[in-house]
């Protein structure tokens, strides 16, 4: 899959090693507003009147949106917050972000899908970030704008036979829901589980979900069923 390329053009290159390490730090840690002219021009005034600054050329707010906007371009699909990286229990290998694939949901029927690609990242005025997303076997037009708090995690894996004996009421899945056309996957909660002897075609228990976007509830077999990640 191939990420998408920065644009050719010249950056600003005179800026100091503490003003790089300034911008770096708001670019991973953002403390509320979005990235526009005001805030570019806040952080060039800042710049311009600190002592580091001193006998060196004045900064243009607009080569301070120029570092902002190719660092942005030039990141890698999977957007640097630690918002997107799962933590791991002490003694398990924490996996590169650029190595994880994620699922997003869409704001358009609450429902998950694979991520393709992320194209670029956001912050709003409430200091969140959003990724603009690209669906998996879904064209541009289908790319939507998506909370990474609440609606961006690692991918789901769907659940093994041997697996169903760890599976206990009140725990969180990912179903796919095969009565809408076409079939797509919803969040839902375990109500129950009727177990039963398993057979050479695998588990044979079924198991009440309920959904968590409309309550309602249904009877489904475990290879339907993903286990949801770590939030």
């Amino acid at each position: 899959m191939d990420r998408l390329r920065p644009r050719n053009r010249a950056v600003f290159s005179g800026f100091t090693n503490a003003e790089i390490e300034k911008m770096e730090k708001l670019l991973r840690e953002p403390t509320g507003g979005s990235l526009g002219k005001e805030f570019y021009q806040k952080l060039a005034r800042s710049f311009n009147y600190s002592s580091g600054r001193a006998g060196k050329p004045i900064i243009k707010w607009t080569e301070i949106e120029s570092w902002f906007q190719t660092r942005l371009q030039d990141s890698p699909q999977v957007p640097s917050s630690e918002l997107m990286v799962p933590k791991c229990k002490e003694g398990e290998t924490m996996q590169h972000p650029s190595e994880l694939e994620f699922e997003a949901r869409s704001s358009k029927d609450g429902a998950w899908y694979d991520v393709e690609a992320f194209l670029a990242h956001r912050f709003l005025s409430t200091g969140e970030a959003e990724v603009h997303v690209r669906f998996v076997g879904f064209g541009a037009d289908e790319d939507e704008w998506i909370n990474i708090k609440t609606s961006v995690r690692q991918r789901s894996i769907p659940l093994e036979s041997t697996e169903c004996s760890n599976l206990k009421m009140g725990d969180p899945v990912l179903c796919f829901q095969e009565r809408r056309d076409p079939a797509i996957y919803y969040d839902a909660h375990i109500v129950e589980i009727q177990r039963r002897m398993h057979d050479i075609r695998g588990c044979r228990c079924l198991i009440l979900i309920r959904y968590d976007h409309d309550n309602s509830e249904e009877r489904v077999r475990l290879r339907r069923l993903c286990r949801r990640s770590r939030s």
